[in-house]
């Protein structure tokens, strides 16, 4: 049976270099430039190592149902997860940043992003089934949906054939962010949906379920279970917070184009999936430590949303 490794994070991915010791000009990191390169300072890349497991496995449809599952469980656990593999390193903290205070408005606007975080996918409520819905119908506006629980869904990268089991993890908000997305950036959207850019690999990652992990990736850099974030990512997200409350889902947009252009950069196949998750942490935590951001439309990787 395939595997798939857990994330291992250490602390240089949450802080990254002290602030004082940022440049004032922004800096441009060649993984949000361009879709083939990716800073070769940060990632040790990968040997060639061929597709000879793929290759020996005796049916492909069997395969790839064990490649999603094992995808699944291995980055989308229980809610237990939050506050664990990665605080085990959010947790060394900081000290010159620890001791700031929250503005009225950041505050505000971080409890009611918790509040969002807290509440979990639910079947029944019918709010929650027309937003499955209607993520169905702009991904496939011609295609008639037969129904929440059908084999349909596969197609947009869901495990089965009835999405909500994939909402374990993270809740109402990964449905959310996908449908902020796809309302939003429409064009962006399905360019990753379909897998419409690059010398894409023969195993490629499933859409929807990655998006699930993009939002529980994002969860955990910015420490947001927390009463305020410890680390400077997360401290300089809740003061861009303060300012626009669509600044989460926004920055998940931004993430999501990141790890499809990590993918790339990359040549990455179904089982590095997590590596590419991780290079892209850190490259979205060390946009967010800069000295000149002062809006998701600040970091250098927003641009990958209108290529």
């Amino acid at each position: 049976m395939f595997s798939v490794k857990k994330i291992e994070t250490t602390s240089s991915l949450i802080f990254g270099p002290p602030l004082m010791r940022l440049r004032k000009r922004r800096q441009c990191f060649p993984s949000c430039s361009s879709l083939h390169r990716v800073d070769e300072d940060e990632i040790y890349w990968r040997q060639k190592k061929g597709d000879e497991e793929l290759e020996r496995s005796q049916n492909s449809t069997h395969v790839l149902s064990q490649l999603v599952q094992c995808f699944t469980n291995a980055m989308v656990g229980p809610r237990a997860w939050i506050g664990g593999l990665f605080n085990r390193t959010n947790n060394r903290r900081n000290e010159k940043f620890i001791n700031y205070t929250l503005t009225p408005p950041q505050e505000h606007e971080l409890q009611r992003l918790q509040e969002r975080l807290q509440t979990p996918f639910d079947e029944s409520r019918l709010d929650h089934q027309e937003s499955l819905r209607a993520l169905w119908h702009i991904a496939f506006p011609d295609v008639a949906l037969n129904g929440l629980i059908s084999e349909q869904w596969k197609e947009m990268g869901w495990q089965g054939p009835n999405p909500s089991t994939d909402f374990r993890g993270c809740g109402f908000i990964s449905l959310e962010n996908l449908l902020f997305f796809a309302r939003n950036y429409p064009a962006s959207f399905r360019r990753l949906l379909f897998k419409q850019d690059g010398n894409r690999a023969t195993w490629e990652y499933p859409f929807a379920v990655a998006g699930i992990n993009v939002s529980f990736m994002l969860i955990q850099m910015l420490d947001l279970f927390s009463d305020k974030p410890r680390c400077l990512p997360g401290i300089n997200f809740i003061r861009i917070l303060g300012e626009d409350e669509k600044a989460f889902d926004v920055l998940y947009c931004i993430a999501f184009e990141l790890m499809d252009a990590q993918w790339l950069g990359m040549h990455a196949s179904y089982m590095e999936f997590n590596e590419v998750l991780k290079v892209t942490r850190l490259q979205l935590e060390r946009e967010l430590s800069l000295e000149d951001v002062h809006r998701i439309q600040d970091l250098p990787s927003y641009n990958l949303l209108y290529q």
